[in-house]
């Protein structure tokens, strides 16, 4: 047996580190962290200190069972969890739960995996690190507590089965808030003057500053320059620089790999994972972008055998953030001579993006030469500016541009930074065309994951591992969606001035299409306002930014955690008490007004099972005649609903006709449109309108359907109708039930009798946990604890 154990986060991580150390070492695998709090409401011990309760969940008995065996025969045990907060509680808990002994255990960390950098942590071990164990511990503690306080106030109040966290109520209240902003917004239109003057390669284009509130004072400015006499009234020249974006963080990688990847927040922290643990980037988890003496010595080498030494720049970036928590580095290449690597296309990508912005962090200024033209109009007092940008040094940007959040805008300046030709002072211009073109403003944007990620740092609300979990549990929850949704055509005017004629022109354009945005759900507005009205602290910006800084001065040893924990809790406690027993049920209802035919109130609010329009009171006997309901569609929203969208639900559903002797119904259910037609349901295709479904169309969609179900199926079975093998997407399988079976890779599915599928089925797991490997989550994403350092001993 080798004399040294030593533990990593992820088998990955392992494989790669036992490459770099000799046979004395045997490395394993926690597989993330091996215990947790017990489920149920004794987990914290709130009279006494805050102590807790841990257990070894099912799926970790048999990791901790190898490791306690090769931990006792091992000389020494070393713990090698990453180097965050988190991970330092990983690294406590396994010291805890192996019975580890601390004279034969040693605490290393390392932010990138080299041998060089591994072999330098094993020369300097330390102690496990209990401050920065109870800061982690505190943020547990903490969200416990929130989570199991105000959920079964919400299951009350609200609607059964919801739950509420800390960092993630703040982000739902960000989109929520962002989403009225845009619903109330009222778009002004205002025109835009753009003139073109010269021919062919000499063509530049010029704009006017201000814009026209009324079409006709744009026509009279049209007017003004159908004789009027153009001249560059002044030129303006002067060099430009234009300076690279410092090295990744865990927000800015998030941020660009949204921008430039198209990657999900969650996605881009998978793959740079992955990346991490095969020893190609430093720790992905980091707020600082700051570089090693190392790191800057192999960029300067890089750079000056790959582009010449006047491409080098060396710079040391300073990191912004006040409660920056961890001491690393930036995201950067661990080997800057390693342009690409080995791996699937996502690592490749978003490997590519950090070496791109790391090197270019080190690389010259970009150098321009900027001209700005004046151009006087003679029959007016405004003037025409003309921009024009010429490259002279590339510089950094001969490896990478930085991506922003502006979406292509056509209310951007025409011809900015095009390259003018060549002009001087005095010389009249002749003039091709001029337009006013109507444009809209525009509301505030919605925001994408990389976006609110972006504001949550902004806020100082989270920390670089908590940015992913937090964007996932809001859409797991259901208060948040991220959706596709269809603008709407809208009319706009260009008025043009070309060969002494002015002609009007009407557009089409589309608005208000968006793509990965984030919406909020009508159960996330109505339990943000439940919130807001009677937690406000825990909805806070600032207050929830304060809890992050006394996490972090826990971390520091500036603090003690319970007696933080105690000062939130207490309050806290009272006003769960005060809610539970005062405030009223909380329906977001809005009414919307009265129907025209029976005069009854016409009213949107949530129910059990989701929004809903009601038509009349809810009875006050069985007397008395009930409502009629109907659900809200995909993208309605009870906020914003109007009292014709809502009549036009109660269209539904309806006859179209029969078909075998059985009725056609069209309808509309939690996943769109569909027909039903003797048991089964159709799906309408995008684009047909469920209200303008004629008889001889559903008949086309049965048959359509039936015939696509007999292609899927491969065998049925006389003994019991609901089991039969079907063609998935995957291959074949039986569909025993409600239950689907993997068909062995010996077994003909053809060939299945009923009795081998029956016993495949009983032998699959009834609860299977879904996902590719059988687990919920990432498995950093869930456990901490808490510590108390042992007593020191006596000398």
């Amino acid at each position: 047996m080798a004399k040294n154990l030593l533990i990593v986060e992820s088998p990955a991580k392992a494989k790669t580190i036992e490459g770099y150390l000799g046979k004395d070492f045997t490395v394993k695998s926690s597989y993330g962290h091996i215990r947790d709090l017990v489920k149920s409401e004794d987990a914290i011990d709130i009279n006494n200190n805050f102590n807790q309760k841990y257990e070894v969940p099912a799926d970790k008995k048999q990791v901790v069972s190898e490791l306690k065996k090769l931990a006792k025969e091992a000389d020494m045990v070393w713990l090698a969890s990453d180097e965050d907060r988190e991970g330092e509680a990983i690294s406590w808990h396994l010291y805890e739960t192996l019975g580890l002994k601390e004279p034969a255990t040693r605490r290393i960390v390392f932010h990138e995996i080299t041998k060089p950098a591994i072999l330098r942590a094993i020369e300097n071990p330390r102690k496990i690190d209990y401050n920065l164990v109870n800061a982690q511990q505190a943020r547990r503690v903490l969200d416990r507590l929130v989570g199991f306080e105000l959920s079964p106030v919400l299951w009350k109040k609200v609607k059964p089965s919801l739950s509420a966290g800390r960092v993630q109520s703040v982000a739902v209240r960000l989109i929520v808030e962002r989403e009225r902003e845009i619903n109330k917004f009222k778009s002004e239109a205002a025109y835009k003057i753009v003139a073109v003057f010269g021919t062919g390669k000499s063509a530049f284009k010029a704009e006017l500053s201000e814009r026209f509130a009324k079409q006709q004072d744009a026509e009279k400015f049209l007017q003004d320059c159908l004789n009027a006499v153009f001249e560059i009234k002044s030129l303006e020249t002067r060099p430009t620089k234009r300076s690279p974006a410092a090295p990744f963080t865990t927000s800015t990688l998030q941020q660009e790999a949204s921008r430039k990847l198209g990657y999900s927040v969650a996605r881009t922290m998978q793959v740079a994972q992955k990346l991490y643990e095969s020893g190609y980037i430093t720790y992905m988890r980091t707020d600082s972008v700051n570089l090693s003496d190392t790191a800057l010595a192999a960029a300067a080498n890089e750079i000056n055998s790959a582009y010449g030494a006047k491409y080098h720049q060396q710079r040391k970036y300073k990191t912004k953030s006040a409660g920056a928590q961890e001491a690393h580095e930036a995201i950067r290449p661990t080997y800057f001579d390693k342009h690409t690597i080995d791996g699937d296309n996502s690592e490749k990508r978003l490997y590519d993006l950090i070496w791109k912005r790391a090197i270019a962090s080190q690389m010259s200024e970009a150098q321009f030469e900027k001209t700005v033209a004046k151009i006087s109009i003679s029959t007016r007092k405004e003037e025409l500016t003309a921009n024009g940008e010429v490259m002279k040094f590339d510089g950094f940007l001969k490896v990478y541009l930085e991506s922003n959040d502006d979406e292509d805008d056509n209310q951007a300046a025409d011809g900015e930074n095009a390259i003018l030709p060549p002009l001087k002072k005095g010389q009249s211009l002749d003039l091709q065309e001029m337009t006013a073109t109507e444009r809209f403003s525009r509301p505030p944007a919605r925001y994408t994951e990389a976006s609110l990620v972006k504001k949550l740092e902004e806020l100082g609300i989270g920390r670089p591992s908590t940015y992913a979990p937090t964007i996932s549990t809001i859409q797991n929850r259901g208060y948040v969606v991220k959706e596709e949704r269809e603008g709407k055509q809208r009319n706009f005017n260009v008025l043009t001035l070309k060969s002494g004629n002015i002609s009007k022109d009407t557009k089409t354009e589309n608005t208000g299409a968006e793509r990965g945005k984030l919406f909020p759900t009508d159960i996330g507005a109505v339990v943000n306002d439940f919130l807001v009205q009677h937690f406000q602290g825990i909805v806070d910006f600032n207050f929830t930014a304060s809890v992050e800084k006394e996490f972090d001065e826990i971390a520091q040893g500036l603090k003690d955690w319970t007696k933080m924990i105690r000062t939130f809790y207490d309050p806290f406690h009272k006003d769960v008490e005060s809610t539970i027993k005062t405030a009223d049920k909380a329906t977001g209802e809005r009414e919307l007004g009265v129907h025209p035919e029976s005069g009854k109130k016409v009213s949107v609010r949530i129910g059990r099972f989701g929004p809903f329009v009601q038509i009349g009171e809810t009875p006050a006997d069985d007397k008395e005649e009930k409502p009629a309901y109907a659900s809200l569609r995909m993208g309605q929203s009870i906020e914003t609903i109007t009292l014709e969208d809502a009549l036009e639900l109660f269209k539904l559903p309806k006859a179209v006709g029969e078909y075998e002797g059985k009725i056609m119904k069209v309808a509309v259910g939690r996943f769109g449109p569909y027909i039903s037609h003797n048991g089964a349901f159709v799906s309408l295709p995008k684009g047909l309108d469920p209200l303008d479904v004629t008889e001889q169309q559903a008949i086309e969609l049965i048959n359509e359907k039936r015939k696509k179900d007999a292609e899927k199926l491969i065998k049925a079975f006389d003994e019991d109708p609901d089991v039969k093998i079907l063609n998935g997407r995957w291959g074949p399988y039986i569909e025993f039930g409600k239950l689907n079976v993997k068909i062995p890779k010996d077994k003909d599915p053809k060939t299945l009798t009923y009795e081998e599928c029956k016993a495949l089925a009983d032998a699959t797991p009834k609860d299977a946990k879904k996902g590719r490997f059988g687990k919920a989550a990432s498995s950093k994403t869930t456990t901490k604890a808490t510590a108390k350092k042992p007593p020191a001993k006596k000398k």
